[in-house]
Parts: C-alpha cells; structure tokens; sequence
C-alpha cells in the first residue's frame, strides 16, 4: 500500500493537473446535474500531515439566557500533491444540527481551507485520520461550483 501511495504522490507531482484530474475523478460522485462539464479553475489536493482535535467553549454575548457553545473542529496541517496548490491548513467545523452546511471556503491570504460537515460525521473523519494517508481534495469551477472532499488512497481490502 506504502509503495501504491508513493507511486501516485510521484505521478501527481510529475504531471499535477492531468494527474490530479484523474486522481480527483476517481473521488467524485456521478455529475448527474453536469456542475463539473467545465474544467475547474482551482484544483488542490494536498496530503495530510498532522491534525488536532479542538473542542471549545464559549459565551458569544451577554444575552439571555446566556447562549454558550462548544463547537468542535479538527484543525489539519498539509502539503501540496499537485503543483500550484497553496493551502497549508485545513479547518473542519462540525455542525450538530447539520440542516443546512457552509459551502467550503478558501482563504488565500491565510493559506486556509475551510470545510463544514455535519456532527454526525466526526468519528469517521476522526477515524479517517488516525488509520492511514489523508487527502483533500478542492476545486472550484467557473459556474460557481466548489467542491470539496476528504478521502483516502486506494486500498487493498483485507
């Protein structure tokens, strides 16, 4: 497995936009509404390299009742795979109501990616992270579209 990852990081890094557009489209899911007929403007993947586990608490004001919260996210450090890529950091926030998400966002200036899922889906990313080689993926396209997405390598089932 530790050589199928080095393989593709090296493919990635010799040809980075051809590449990672293969590599990226073995990740998607079907574009049955055709968001993604036009070839993105921003692509990043970036590998994962270390995360932490932040969970706060907080009182945002003097109303009341006092509204206090604890928001947790993982705050994940990174390196490029494909060429151009610029983040260094990646913020997942965890909505416990998880109705309506944020879209992801990207902070040039900051070098931040920032991605938004819901509560449920903690100790999976959780998980993700502690069992093997984590990649993000980002991508933005002229119509509007952003995609984002946490995923592994390819792995032979046991």
């Amino acid at each position: 497995m530790l050589l199928r990852v080095s393989v593709l990081a090296l493919l990635l890094a010799a040809s980075p936009l051809a590449s990672a557009a293969l590599v990226h489209e073995q990740y998607l899911p079907p574009d049955e509404q055709n968001l993604r007929a036009e070839a993105p403007e921003q692509q990043q993947v970036l590998q994962v390299t270390e995360y932490a586990v932040v969970v706060g608490s907080q009182r945002e004001s003097n109303q009341q009742p006092i509204p206090i919260t604890s928001p947790t996210w993982l705050k994940l450090k990174t390196k490029a795979v494909s060429k151009g890529a610029t983040v260094t950091q990646v913020l997942i926030r965890f909505d416990s109501e998880g109705k309506s998400l944020k879209r992801p966002s990207l902070d040039e200036a900051k070098q931040t990616l920032t991605l938004y899922y819901p509560q449920a889906q903690y100790r999976v990313l959780l998980d993700l992270l502690r069992n093997g080689t984590l990649y993000v993926q980002f991508l933005s396209y002229p119509n509007g579209h952003v995609w984002a997405d946490l995923h592994t390598g390819a792995q032979r089932a046991r």
